[in-house]
């Protein structure tokens, strides 16, 4: 059997070159500044005091050069840890960062289960990791231990409906190729995942594109050792077990039933709730968001507070805002999801004052709205917006 720690060492993922950090940065949910301070600062985090991160299986750097990266455009202090198993996705992400001059971070290579011996963190990020551990509770709590007080976790699991036809060829795999090597078993595969019947669930999953990207993407889909998926009910209950609490995932109109359905039945739980929007969806392949400590109540960011400063994601503000105002109706094409967002139209000259600098009550001012006109329009576009990982709070380019 090839291990989690060798497969990473042959083929290093997601498979990234360093000379690209020269012309593009990726970027992508979670870890980015906006949604940190969004989700877990309830968009008020005093950027002026250093940020504690601990970049928890941290691969070949995305989430690591995303986040190192907007703190040091704004000028912000940072502390990050990075910590991988793998010596061969450490090198790349350590490329990464010198080609950016990133010079906030320390590259430490071990387990994530071993991350309270690295400090205490204010914000940990662990992506990808904790569905390829053998007992993946024990990762959930190896990073509550590590969490700082008023602290947060931004995750990604694999979701299991987005992911239709990827375990049985992974047992089928598995099965097959004992005792060869990385490289041997990556070939064998190729020529047995090119033939595939037509109506293969996998053949036919249009959601699934790593193995097409690179050799390592290929790799990670479809012959890894280790790896399970949680749908979301899963996720609550081991979340709970270990002392998490999901404070919100990135886009929560994916889990929200009734955008889907009319049809609750009395006493059906959130849990329950979000498990029936899963499986209605059909399409979701990984579940993303941020936790707290279970004790905690706070909440993500919203515009009862006036003095938040918002911050939009896709589209120019212009150019939403002129849509807005021409149809009402904005078309959203998200994680393999057609929809329409209704927004109305007299709200977009406040769309049109998002900047990332104004305030909530500095956007009403500009637009000429009172109090009472400009809450009804924003709460519209909040509910809409946010809901679907469109519109963050955050003061990081404040002052």
């Amino acid at each position: 059997m090839v291990t989690v720690q060798e497969q990473y060492e042959a083929y290093p993922y997601p498979e990234r070159d360093p000379k690209d950090e020269k012309k593009r940065l990726i970027t992508g949910s979670p870890s980015h500044p906006h949604e940190i301070d969004h989700f877990l600062f309830a968009g008020q985090r005093d950027w002026s005091q250093p940020l504690r991160v601990l970049v928890a299986g941290g691969g070949t750097g995305d989430g690591l050069i995303q986040l190192a990266t907007v703190l040091a455009h704004h000028k912000r202090p940072a502390e990050i840890t990075y910590l991988d198993l793998s010596g061969a996705s450490r090198k790349v992400a350590e490329a990464r960062a010198k080609v950016r001059k990133l010079d906030m971070i320390r590259f430490e290579t071990g387990s994530l289960l071993d991350a309270a011996e690295y400090g205490q963190f204010d914000y940990i990020d662990c992506c990808g990791v904790l569905h390829h551990l053998p007992d993946p509770a024990a990762g959930f709590r190896a990073l509550r231990a590590a969490l700082a007080p008023g602290g947060g976790l931004g995750f990604m699991v694999y979701a299991p409906y987005g992911r239709s036809g990827v375990y049985p060829l992974q047992q089928a795999f598995d099965t097959l190729f004992a005792g060869l090597s990385p490289k041997e078993r990556l070939k064998a595969a190729r020529g047995l995942v090119r033939d595939l019947p037509e109506g293969h669930p996998f053949a036919v999953n249009s959601n699934l594109v790593d193995h097409k990207a690179s050799d390592a993407g290929f790799y990670d889909l479809l012959l890894h050792g280790q790896d399970r998926a949680f749908t979301a009910p899963e996720l609550l209950t081991i979340m709970d077990e270990t002392g998490w609490r999901l404070q919100s995932f990135c886009t929560p109109a994916l889990y929200d039933l009734s955008r889907l359905t009319k049809i609750r039945p009395e006493g059906l739980g959130e849990a329950q709730a979000m498990g029936a929007a899963e499986k209605l969806r059909g399409v979701i392949k990984l579940h993303v968001g941020y936790a707290v400590p279970s004790e905690d109540m706070r909440k993500p960011a919203t515009a009862t507070n006036r003095a938040l400063i918002p911050h939009l994601r896709g589209a120019p503000a212009a150019r939403l805002a002129q849509e807005v105002a021409q149809v009402g109706t904005v078309p959203l094409t998200l994680h393999g999801i057609k929809t329409s967002l209704r927004l109305p139209r007299e709200a977009a000259p406040l769309i049109a004052g998002i900047d990332g600098v104004r305030s909530l009550s500095q956007i009403a001012a500009g637009a000429g709205m009172d109090a009472l006109t400009f809450g009804s329009h924003w709460m519209k576009l909040e509910r809409e917006l946010a809901s679907w990982g469109l519109l963050l709070y955050s003061g990081l380019g404040k002052g």
